[in-house]
């Protein structure tokens, strides 16, 4: 990126984690394409580098584990047959782990929504942590398996089992399923029953969608091609959790999630970001 200043860096990463797609980006900061996608994708790189390092001791008590679905080139059912199970192509699942205190995002893997993506998300998430924690997830049945082999018996463990389904009054449709019926299940340890939740990494869900354009449902904004993906995820997640002051950690002053959980000291700028490359 030696034509483009840090200035200039800034100013693209400003346009591209407020949710805006590469060619608008493009109208926007008046850069081509490629040199805009050339740096999201080194600045993936840099910020998936230094949160690797920079996450661990966390001082998180509770995670709350999710997995958010998105396609790269085509939906699996419009993908070629030279490409069927290639990964990259079709599905491509992103799973999260939110500290719901800071709303720190400890953790997250792009891959498949399998047993051999959940064994490698939460083994990279178990080192990351001070603390015996307690874990929530949905009832996807690879995490059973996984958090056994991730945290043995160091752990409060439960399942949150949501049923979905379509609001009886609701006409409109492409409205969204609404939660029918939950069901609580312990799977390892005493988890407090007043702290088993997925809300808030649910609602990072959305953020997610809202801040990135490839994740938007129903548009043609999708992902090409899965590296970029992952990188734009990575510069999301370094923008959340180092840049954005979160309202509901703003007492007894604006603070970030890194902030909260004491790997930061100050809210970062774009151009701090954008400096992870010099």
């Amino acid at each position: 990126m030696n034509r483009l200043s840090r200035a200039e860096r800034a100013q693209i990463i400003r346009a591209l984690v407020e949710g805006n797609s590469l060619r608008s980006t493009v109208r926007i900061t008046g850069f081509a394409l490629n040199t805009i996608t050339k740096l999201l994708r080194e600045l993936g790189a840099a910020c998936d580098a230094y949160q690797n390092v920079t996450l661990r001791d966390l001082p998180a008590t509770r995670i709350e584990c999710d997995e958010i679905w998105a396609f790269c080139y085509a939906k699996a059912r419009n993908v070629p047959e030279e490409h069927q199970d290639e990964y990259g192509y079709g599905d491509v699942w992103t799973w999260v782990a939110l500290d719901p205190d800071t709303k720190l995002v400890a953790s997250w893997l792009v891959g498949r929504r399998d047993g051999a993506d959940a064994m490698a998300f939460l083994a990279d998430l178990a080192p990351r942590l001070r603390n015996r924690v307690q874990i929530t997830t949905d009832g996807h049945r690879p995490y059973i398996d996984a958090v056994e082999q991730a945290f043995g018996k160091d752990v409060d463990y439960a399942m949150l089992v949501k049923q979905y389904g379509q609001d009886p009054s609701e006409e409109r449709r492409f409205s969204p399923p609404v939660v029918l019926s939950e069901e609580v299940r312990v799977v390892t340890g005493a988890p407090d029953p007043d702290r088993i939740s997925t809300s808030y990494v649910e609602r990072q869900n959305l953020t997610m969608r809202m801040g990135m354009r490839r994740f938007t449902r129903l548009t043609n904004a999708f992902s090409k091609k899965v590296e970029n993906h992952a990188a734009a995820i990575s510069l999301h997640f370094m923008y959340m959790n180092f840049a954005r002051p979160h309202k509901s950690l703003a007492n007894p002053y604006p603070r970030t999630p890194a902030m909260a959980a004491g790997l930061a000291d100050h809210i970062w700028t774009c151009e701090e970001i954008a400096a992870l490359l010099d």
